[in-house]
């Protein structure tokens, strides 16, 4: 006899989620299917539906569950430090996590491609804004210091959503002489010396 444990609502909200993250980081928004979101879960679309309304509400909620995974990483990141120490911690964090977690950051880079969508839009400035607000607390640097911090985070989402992972450009095994340069400049300038 096959005994099937039955998930709570909890545990199936997660899964779909789970399931989101693949379909929309794969396709996208508009090319994602609630119908493979409903079979990668292991339940039926209209399920898909009870727990979440319509697709844009699960990618909604997909969204906003990414940007809270990335503020929680930030905070673990950053706990006890201050200033550039932070950032720097941060930055450190967000970097293996792209090297570890390309899915993520696909799907990071398909919620800014639906922000044609009003409701994804206001999702996405939300999670964003957090983020720099997190960064500005925990900092307390000026805002030239905190444009800086994120124009490098997103030419470094930019750079790996091209297959460019710093991995691959420090052990020479991709020709991207441009590539190399720019991830050069990413890099921390030492701290100088009193």
């Amino acid at each position: 006899m096959v005994v099937v444990e039955r998930k709570s609502r909890e545990e199936r909200l997660e899964a779909v989620l789970d399931a989101a993250l693949e379909e929309f980081g794969t396709k996208g928004y508009h090319g994602g299917s609630t119908e493979d979101i409903a079979r990668r879960a292991g339940i039926s679309q209209p399920y898909v539906f009870r727990l979440f309304g319509t697709k844009r509400d699960l990618f909604e909620a997909l969204v906003r569950r990414c940007f809270a995974e990335t503020l929680t990483m930030f905070e673990h990141a950053a706990e006890g430090l201050r200033g550039m120490e932070a950032l720097e911690a941060i930055g450190a964090s967000y970097m293996e996590q792209l090297l570890t977690d390309q899915l993520r950051l696909r799907a990071q880079m398909q919620a800014y491609s639906a922000c044609d969508d009003p409701v994804i839009c206001t999702a996405v400035r939300q999670g964003y804004g957090e983020l720099v607000g997190f960064a500005e607390r925990v900092s307390g640097l000026d805002p030239a210091e905190i444009s800086a911090f994120f124009a490098k985070g997103m030419l470094l989402n930019v750079i790996a959503s091209m297959g460019l992972t710093p991995v691959d450009l420090a052990a020479g095994s991709v020709a991207e002489p441009w590539a190399v340069r720019l991830l050069e400049g990413c890099k921390p300038a030492p701290h100088a010396l009193p």
